[in-house]
């Protein structure tokens, strides 16, 4: 059976896709921070850093993966592993290749598309946690790498792997790119480039012998800067390559994984036609919400302890899934034939 979300209510003064992804960064929450700093190797040379929160004992194990812009210490990360702790569950946020503990160990760029590094946080949680179901849960960029992983897994998922959960996919990089030049979207747009050229700078510093490229003219525009600096850097032909290539949206229909993605139609980020024109496999659920913006999901009051609706809906998922554990984990529940991609418009 599909699992069954409570409906998204806005917040009464944050409607609108620009409002809730501006509270959604904004809204004070207190969160903590803790955890002990794991540096997991990359085949390539490069490593990554996960911060591991406990508790050790856990018969749950989940691995958060951020955002562009982001690291381990987003809000939203912070956040969901505290809820997640406090309900038994071991918790792991990665910082994505380059970021946060992770700049001054990696040579080659982060981009929307490496999956192998997600394989890798992975592998290592697995060996540090045996025997333990592990759930992946990705926010925005975060979210398209765990999607795009599970896809290429497909039939060939660990039984390790209980389940992926993808918060705002950018599951098409094309439609995202011209969807940042409509209308005020431009302002997302400007501030990712400002952010990533700042990395750039602070990268420059920290890592001397970086894989690098001069950025002039200076990039304006987030489509500019992949073209100037992501996509050479990264092995791809040019910037439209790297878009189609690491998206995971061609990926969809291999995933044997269980699987929910959430997306709101207001997100001025991610646009939602492609949710709309995309396949899906039995074992994916999709859940679209009319309301919410990229990343926001500010609600009005009353469903559940505070107004981060989708914090709760984390925690809900992935104690849903727990029931994975009841299976060896050395063979896989074969998909559920009822379980169709379901789109609930909220």
């Amino acid at each position: 059976m599909p699992f069954d979300l409570p409906p998204f209510r806005p917040h009464p003064l944050v409607r609108g896709g620009h409002l809730q992804t501006i509270a959604g960064c904004y809204w004070p929450t207190p969160s903590g921070e803790r955890g002990t700093e794991h540096r997991v190797p990359l085949p390539d040379g490069d490593a990554i850093a996960l911060h591991d929160d406990g508790p050790d004992d856990a018969q749950a194990v989940a691995l958060l993966l951020h955002g562009l812009g982001g690291c381990g210490r987003s809000s939203y990360m912070l956040r969901c592993s505290a809820q997640l702790r406090a309900r038994g569950v071991r918790v792991f946020r990665m910082d994505l290749r380059g970021c946060g503990a992770g700049l001054a160990h990696a040579r080659q760029p982060l981009h929307g598309g490496r999956s192998e590094d997600a394989a890798a946080a992975f592998g290592y949680v697995s060996e540090q946690c045996p025997g333990v179901p592990v759930h992946l849960v990705g926010f925005s960029m975060g979210a398209n790498i765990v999607l795009k992983l599970v896809g290429e897994l497909g039939e060939g998922a660990p039984a390790r792997l209980a389940s992926v959960m993808a918060i705002s996919p950018p599951i098409d990089l094309v439609a995202c790119s011209r969807n940042m030049q409509q209308g005020w979207n431009w302002a997302y747009d400007r501030r990712f480039v400002r952010s990533l050229l700042r990395h750039v700078g602070e990268r420059t510093r920290t890592v001397p012998d970086a894989l690098t490229r001069p950025l002039d003219p200076r990039p304006k525009k987030l489509l500019e800067f992949d073209s100037q600096f992501t996509a050479p850097l990264s092995g791809f032909a040019d910037v439209h390559d790297y878009y189609i290539r690491a998206s995971s949206g061609p990926l969809l229909t291999h995933i044997t994984v269980p699987t929910l993605i959430i997306a709101a139609a207001s997100d001025p980020i991610v646009p939602i036609k492609p949710f709309e024109g995309a396949s899906y496999s039995p074992t994916t659920q999709l859940v679209v919400t009319s309301c919410g913006g990229h990343l926001g999901f500010v609600a009005s009051g009353g469903i559940d302890p505070d107004r981060r609706w989708l914090d709760w809906r984390v925690v809900d998922w992935v104690l849903s899934q727990r029931a994975l554990e009841k299976h060896s984990i050395a063979e896989r529940p074969a998909p559920d034939a009822h379980l169709v991609p379901a789109i609930a418009m909220e």
